[in-house]
């Protein structure tokens, strides 16, 4: 699988509102889009973002365990955000030429080195560990990385999806088909088309093509 970025985080939240306002005063993002059943929020977007789908309250954090987005130079910036539904959105140092772009998600492993290693044949490459030591894998100068802890199996969980760009969601549907990845679903929309698959320990991943059609600013 060939992917090109980690282009969103996609959440499950009750309190779509007050995050979103929250993203845009305190973690230099705007809102991209907004309709009915969700908020896109973001500093850029074609580059990493939060989609906000509206969900009934209470959200469980399970696999979920943060956000991190990178600046240049925190400063005075707080490291750390607790958001409404119980999200965390911290804020880390690295370099970057967009701050408040997606550094990392981290989510809660059973296994983190097993998982991580399962992350591979999904498209995502290997990684040095993270500033803990944690087990990462990259896309695109992001990664994900895996805390040791249980992830749980709650029925409203905050975490939706992760989603990585590809350039054709069909040839991923076909590797993922060979390979015997269990496809959850294919989208094909006005101005993506979206392959959704299951990874390890339940969670979702979204391969998302843009078609020439997309243009959120």
């Amino acid at each position: 699988m060939k992917t090109q970025k980690l282009d969103h985080i996609a959440l499950w939240v009750a309190e779509r509102d007050a995050i979103a306002d929250a993203a845009t005063s305190q973690l230099g993002m705007h809102v991209i889009d907004r309709t009915d059943a969700f908020t896109l929020v973001g500093a850029d977007a074609r580059r990493g973002k939060l989609t906000l789908f509206l969900a009934d309250p209470p959200r469980e954090r399970g696999a979920l365990r943060h956000v991190a987005l990178r600046v240049t130079e925190i400063g005075a910036a707080e490291e750390e955000h607790e958001l409404p539904d119980g999200l965390v959105v911290r804020v880390v140092e690295a370099p970057t030429d967009l701050d408040y772009d997606l550094d990392h998600v981290a989510l809660w492993s059973r296994h983190p080195d097993l998982t991580a290693a399962q992350y591979h044949d999904l498209g995502f490459e290997p990684a040095s560990p993270g500033p803990g030591g944690e087990p990462r894998v990259e896309v695109g100068g992001a990664y994900v990385e895996f805390h040791e802890g249980d992830p749980g199996d709650p029925e409203q969980p905050l975490l939706n999806h992760l989603a990585v760009l590809v350039e054709s969601a069909d040839d991923t549907l076909d590797i993922a088909r060979e390979r015997g990845i269990e496809v959850a679903d294919v989208v094909d929309a006005e101005n993506t088309k979206a392959v959704f698959v299951w990874g390890p320990e339940r969670v979702k991943i979204e391969y998302v093509e843009h078609k020439p059609t997309f243009s959120l600013v």
